[in-house]
Formats: C-alpha cells, sequence, structure tokens
C-alpha cells in the first residue's frame, strides 16, 4: 500500500478512485506522563512522553486508513492529510484522512 501526501505517484496513474478513507484515534494523557511534562515545563525542553504517545497516534490512525483502503480495493491512498482535535482537557483525537484508489504502474 502506498499512502502519500502527494496527489499522484510518479510512474503510475490511477485507473479507479474509491473516494475518501479515513482512521482515527482518541489518546488520553495519564499521570506519569503529566509529571514528567510539568518538569519539563519548568526547564524547557522537548516533552518526549507527549511526543512519542502523538507519534504512536499518528501510527495508528495511519494503520487504520490503510486497514479501511484496503479493505474495499484499494491499493495507494493520495492526498493524506492528518487533522488533531482536543475531545477534552486531558484527550486528543488524530484523524487521518486520504483518497482512495487504484493504481498501475504507466506504460
Amino acid at each position: 500500500m502506498i499512502a502519500t501526501p502527494g496527489s499522484s505517484i510518479a510512474g503510475h496513474r490511477v485507473t479507479k478512485t474509491i473516494g475518501m478513507v479515513k482512521g482515527n484515534t482518541i489518546r488520553a494523557r495519564n499521570v506519569g506522563r503529566d509529571i514528567v511534562a510539568a518538569v519539563k515545563n519548568l526547564v524547557g525542553g522537548e516533552i518526549e512522553e507527549y511526543t512519542k504517545m502523538m507519534g504512536e497516534a499518528r501510527e495508528q490512525a495511519m494503520d487504520r486508513m490503510i486497514h479501511e483502503a484496503t479493505s474495499q480495493g484499494a491499493n495507494a491512498v493520495l492526498d493524506v492529510r492528518f487533522t488533531t482535535s482536543y475531545v477534552m482537557s486531558s484527550a486528543a483525537e488524530v484523524l487521518a484522512f486520504g483518497n482512495a484508489v487504484v493504481i498501475e504502474p504507466e506504460g
């Protein structure tokens, strides 16, 4: 499965457009991460615990989007985008979405 933020893939042509597919996950912070984050906030620097959590959330959302595309017969997803929104003060949703298509090599 090819997933790209671009609207085309070099050397391939779209033979069928299936339509929008999406995958999401909602992640909540936990007390352990919040304590470490509070300390980091005082001294400055990257909050690796949150960076890791959000990275894992993006991967899970992407995997779910790809699963939906595959189940509909796609072999690529074009125009992939991510969005994040707060569900509540301690939880956020990560959504991956794109255009599921069938591609084949040109020529």
